[in-house]
This record gives structure tokens, sequence and C-alpha cells, in this order.
């Protein structure tokens, strides 16, 4: 995307930003981190990385087996301690699917909350991003990061972040000043898109 281009889109987000200013209470850090990650999309998927979703829906599909076992284990139409074996199989298969699910979280996902195609028009070889971001409790300071999703590859790049307090970037009233976050979520974009790949060794 152009600088031009760019240009006109956050021209354009902030004017609509002033018709409908995105808004939240100060005072729930979570809903502040989730206003903030849910702008970093907005913004990355503008600058033309389509969002990933398979990693999202492969959890959602073990979360929908936890509960039809949960079901499954809750209304089976004998009383204990005739279902007692078609117990212990639920409980297992609970035990292993929610083991599965957490593992996934621990080691794909991590603190990231999108997964995304390398942008159109890239090299064959390209990754996609792995966005992430923190925002401890009690603290003000948001930090952001932009990795590539498959870090083992040889396109990949060095993971770039931005560490900000969300003081700059909200009125006191809680309004997200969005041309100032775009700006900065933008310039982290091109920062990582004008690093130099990870240089692997042999």
């Amino acid at each position: 995307m152009t600088t031009a281009t760019t240009t006109t889109t956050t021209e354009t987000t902030t004017n609509s930003a002033t018709k409908n200013p995105k808004k939240t209470n100060l005072l729930d850090h979570n809903s502040i981190k989730h206003l903030l990650d849910e702008t970093v999309t907005e913004i990355v998927t503008n600058r033309g990385y389509s969002e990933d979703v398979r990693t999202s829906n492969i959890r959602l599909l073990i979360g929908s087996v936890i509960i039809i076992i949960a079901l499954f284990a809750q209304f089976y139409n004998k009383k204990f301690p005739d279902n007692k074996l078609f117990l212990i199989a639920c409980i297992l298969s609970y035990v292993v699917f929610n083991g599965i699910l957490q593992l996934i979280i621990y080691t794909k996902e991590k603190n990231a909350f999108l997964f995304t195609y390398p942008p159109s028009g890239s090299a064959y070889n390209s990754t996609g991003l792995m966005v992430s971001s923190k925002l401890p409790r009690f603290s003000d300071m948001y930090t952001l990061m932009i990795a590539s999703a498959d870090p083992k590859s040889i396109s990949a790049k060095p993971t770039v972040e931005l560490t900000k307090s969300v003081t700059k970037w909200f009125t006191k009233d809680g309004v997200l000043v969005e041309g100032l976050f775009w700006k900065d979520v933008e310039g982290l974009v091109d920062s990582y898109a004008n690093a130099k790949e990870n240089k692997k060794s042999k």
C-alpha cells in the first residue's frame, strides 16, 4: 500500500471516528484492551492482510466437543452406578480435549488476538502476521507486538513492538483518539514490513 493510500485511509478513519467515536470505560482494564485489540485488527486488515481464522475455528470446534461431552454426561439416560463406565469415559475425554485446547492456547495463541495470511501480491514465501498485546492489570502501559505467523520460515522477520501509555490515545471521557492510534499502529506495521528477514543458521 502506498503512502498516499495509507494517508487517505487514516484520514477516512479519523473522519468516521469523529461521527462514531469509540468509547470505553477507563476504569475497566479488559474493556480498554478489547477496544484497542479490536481497532488494531481493523487497522491491520485495512493494510491488506486477510485474517486467518483457522486456529480460532479449531479452538471453537474443540470447545464445542467439550460442551457436547459435558451434555452427554449430564443427560445420559442411565442412573449412577449403571452409568459409571460411561461417566469415566466422558471425564477422560473431557480432560483430553481440554488439555489439547490449553496446549493450543499456550503454544500457538499465547497473547495473540490476530493471525493473518500474507498480504495479497506478496512473494510466494512470505508469511502472515501474528499480532499480540499485553495490558497488565493496574498498569496503563499497552504493549503491541507484531511477529511472523510462521517463525520457523526463512521469510520470517524479527518481532517488532510498541509500548505506550493508553492515556496517550484516550480522552478523559474514554473516547479513543483514532487518528493518533492509527498512526502508531501503522508505523509498527511499516516497521515490521521494512525489517530484514531473520538469518537462519545452517
